[in-house]
């Protein structure tokens, strides 16, 4: 059996609707900092080091780093 719902609701709406935390406060805070990055309030190379932590890449390295160091271990029967 194959049942479909479709919702019409805003993304607020469905963010509410499935529990989901509002980060506004959060988007707002970093495009402030990147319009003063932009202004030359805060240097280039503190927003290249921060693009580089919040990229993907760095989320691999960090579990490339736990495997690697023995930090994770197979568990199980």
């Amino acid at each position: 059996m194959k049942v479909t719902i479709e919702l019409d609701c805003t993304p607020e709406e469905a963010r509410r609707m499935m529990g989901l935390p509002d980060l506004t406060p959060l988007h707002d805070l970093y495009v402030d900092r990147m319009r003063e990055a932009l202004d030359g309030k805060v240097s280039p190379e503190l927003v290249t080091a921060l693009m580089r932590t919040w990229s993907p890449e760095a989320g691999m390295d960090f579990w490339r780093q736990m495997f690697a160091s023995g930090g994770v271990t197979k568990t199980g029967g």
